[in-house]
């Protein structure tokens, strides 16, 4: 290929999708034709919907309507579009979608969105219907010419076959018949076990020009006449610029122009190197603003509080007041810290704004909502905003967010008609993140007869779904920071969950790789070992036991014990832990095998993870998403943190904003569990999974109960107290 007895509040994305998908429809979704009633477009291609454009000489376009940012999303939309169209796969080439929430809108949240690992499973439906549609009009196209029944025809590898007469039509050739016929409203779909090109290894279609060097990210833009520019935004939230004295800027070869607006300074330069030379010889006093004395002390002391009051009440079953009555009430709080995204391409944008025009080319995971801000902010009409989205060196959420886009419209302003790159330090990138929240879990729960009866539990911590979609916050309750909490899927039967929203002071804060699960799994699979561990019970045998109303995930669990050797012996100060969720419409076990070093540092020494992802549309991609979503999991449970002291950030590069390294990577072994289900995903369940399960690895090998992260080496220390 070519370049109730349960009573909730509210409903999580994950259950939204399930029952509306078990409906027969996502949200109502449609195919959205370019033409209406005929496959027509200009230029003699046949376009059928929004997805598929065919060339008469045969080629095959698909129009990607989700980003590709690592995820291997390219690849696997092109195969679900190319097996049910039943193309000739070397054929394919892809395309970015331009913006538009109406042929693009992600089915899930109806704005044209990648993110929540929702790509594959919020288009599996539309796509291949979007597929067979084409399909079915080439067919009937082909039947047509030669006065046959379509039914007596077939397609494979982008011909029409009518085999009782051995006659074969290509594609391309059939395009201006096809083109003057009317969309099939419900096209058959394939029988899954007569696909061709889903569940088989494939080759990934962006890797072939990566390895090149030819590929394309939004920091590799080059237009005539460009300038470039870096930024300094105000270190402190809130802050703005006091004073500037660019006398020494000015001189540096190279640099074009110093801008002032209102809390950032830029500098200007024919080239990255004289931008960057020339903000370092600035001297720039800041006004702090309202948030210096913001810290990261403060948010804690104001989390901790808050969380110890009544939240909104987001779903429960039974009665835990009445079960907890005379039972031994076990108590555990859990806490995870402010995260930064620190993607390896950092924040950019290059911008054209004229008069009359604005044209903006960057990678991002909202390309519509970028559209609309930069309209807002120019004061032009959206139409008049072009858009060219490219590949993205990693997203993890950070690009759901426009501010990058906004900035560098913002230094455009200051110019005559340029273009100019932007493009942020890491410095300024790390410091001027939109933060995962911090969070805080208290957890009470009863044990009878060695299983769980009753579990009350209460989540604290920012509702980042009331400011990015607030259509979605309903009642008090963010949808997201409940996610794997509401819907827990072990057996209790007495179960409450509420919801505390706590804002920091000043802190942005956004949706981080994982989002609302990599805290609830977190809390969740870390007290269950504990609670395991009060029974008496192995941490496995625990969940089994409560896993009978999901024998998907109970399956999960049961492979990944085997396949990891759960229960034989291992040296001193060594353990494995394990953790399972159901969490982004995937059933995910996973086992981490660590060691603890006596000065308390951690050895990662082998990890394990069984998933039920329903049909594995790229086996191989499912398998390279969870190895990279444990690693970056497993880096935030070692490492991550961001700390603020007198209202700014103080972490600033890799040197103190950790990363796990090359060689403490350990070995991960992905075991897909066979299964005819509709695919759920799986770019974000391996950075859920790692976390609990390296925390119960320790737990096991030292009886340290870790409630915190990033892990604490001195608590680990051999002869620590624990």
């Amino acid at each position: 290929m070519k370049h109730e007895p349960a009573r909730a509040t509210t409903l999580t994305r994950r259950q939204l999708l399930g029952r509306t998908a078990a409906a027969g429809a996502l949200l109502a979704f449609h195919l959205p034709l370019r033409a209406q009633g005929k496959a027509g477009a200009a230029g003699g291609e046949f376009a059928p919907n929004a997805f598929i454009r065919i060339e008469p000489d045969g080629r095959t376009v698909l129009v990607m309507p989700q980003v590709e940012m690592g995820q291997g999303v390219y690849t696997s939309v092109a195969l679900i579009l190319a097996e049910e169209l039943d193309a000739d796969y070397s054929r394919v080439v892809l395309e970015h979608a331009p913006p538009s929430d109406k042929l693009y809108g992600n089915p899930i949240f109806g704005i044209q969105v990648t993110g929540n690992s929702n790509s594959i499973r919020a288009f599996w439906v539309p796509l291949r219907r979007a597929g067979a549609a084409a399909r079915a009009m080439l067919v009937t196209a082909a039947a047509q010419r030669w006065h046959v029944d379509p039914a007596s025809c077939t397609a494979a590898q982008g011909e029409v076959v009518h085999a009782p007469s051995g006659r074969k039509a290509a594609y391309g050739s059939l395009v201006a018949a096809a083109r003057q016929l009317a969309p099939p409203a419900n096209p058959p779909l394939k029988d899954p076990r007569n696909f061709t090109l889903i569940g088989k290894p494939q080759h990934r279609y962006d890797t072939p020009d990566k390895v090149a060097g030819k590929t394309t990210y939004g920091i590799d833009v080059m237009l005539p006449g460009m300038r470039f520019a870096t930024i300094a935004a105000s270190p402190t939230f809130g802050g703005r610029v006091a004073s500037v004295d660019d006398s020494a800027a000015r001189t540096v070869p190279g640099v074009h122009k110093v801008i002032v607006d209102e809390d950032l300074v830029a500098v200007v330069g024919d080239h990255m190197w004289a931008a960057k030379q020339g903000l370092a010889a600035l001297v720039i006093t800041w006004d702090p603003g309202p948030n210096a004395g913001v810290d990261s002390s403060a948010i804690w002391e104001d989390l901790r509080a808050a969380s110890a009051k009544d939240g909104v009440l987001a779903k429960a079953n039974g009665d835990v007041a009445q079960a907890a009555k005379g039972a031994e009430v076990i108590e555990a709080d859990y806490e995870l810290p402010f995260l930064a995204h620190a993607t390896m391409e950092p924040m950019n944008c290059t911008v054209q704004l004229r008069k009359d025009s604005c044209e903006v080319w960057l990678g991002t995971q909202i390309i519509s909502r970028v559209q609309a801000t930069v309209a807002q902010l120019t004061g032009l009409a959206p139409e008049k905003v072009t858009v060219h989205n490219h590949y993205i060196g990693g997203g993890f959420g950070r690009r759901l967010e426009p501010d990058m886009a906004l900035k560098a419209v913002r230094v455009a302003r200051h110019l005559d008609g340029e273009p100019v790159k932007v493009v942020w330090t890491r410095e300024e990138d790390i410091q001027h993140d939109i933060y995962r929240p911090v969070y805080r879990d208290v957890i009470a729960a009863t044990l009878k007869s060695g299983r769980i009866d009753s579990w009350k539990y209460k989540i604290s911590g920012s509702a980042v779904i009331a400011r990015w979609l607030p259509p979605a916050f309903q009642k008090g309750i963010d949808i997201d920071a409940v996610d794997s909490a509401v819907d827990i899927p072990y057996d209790i039967p007495n179960l409450r969950v509420e919801y505390v929203r706590v804002e920091p002071p000043a802190v942005p804060t956004g949706f981080w790789r994982g989002v609302g699960p990599n805290n609830n799994v977190f809390a969740t699979e870390s007290f269950i070992d504990e609670l395991a561990r009060r029974a008496g019970k192995d941490p496995v045998a625990f969940r089994l036991e409560m896993l009978g109303k999901t024998p998907r995930l109970r399956a999960a669990v049961q492979h990944v014990a085997e396949k990891s050797g759960w229960g034989q012996p291992l040296p001193a100060r060594c353990g494995r832990g394990i953790s399972a969720q159901v969490s982004f419409g995937s059933f995910i076990a996973t086992v981490v095998e660590a060691e603890v070093e006596d000065a308390g540092g951690v050895h990662l020494r082998r990890v394990t993870c069984a998933v039920d992802t329903g049909i594995a549309v790229s086996p191989d991609n499912i398998r390279a998403q969870l190895q990279g979503g444990l690693i970056f999991g497993l880096t935030a449970a070692l490492y991550g943190e961001i700390t603020i002291e007198r209202g700014r950030v103080l972490q600033g590069n890799f040197h103190d904003y950790r990363i796990l390294r090359m060689d403490e990577v350990p070995p991960i072994e992905v075991f897909l569990i066979e299964s005819g289900e509709a695919p759920g995903g799986i770019g974000e369940t391996g950075t859920t999974a790692g976390p609990p399960a390296l925390r119960n690895a320790i737990y096991a090998a030292t009886g340290v109960a870790l409630r915190r992260l990033p892990i604490d080496r001195k608590r680990l220390a051999k002869g620590a107290p624990t």
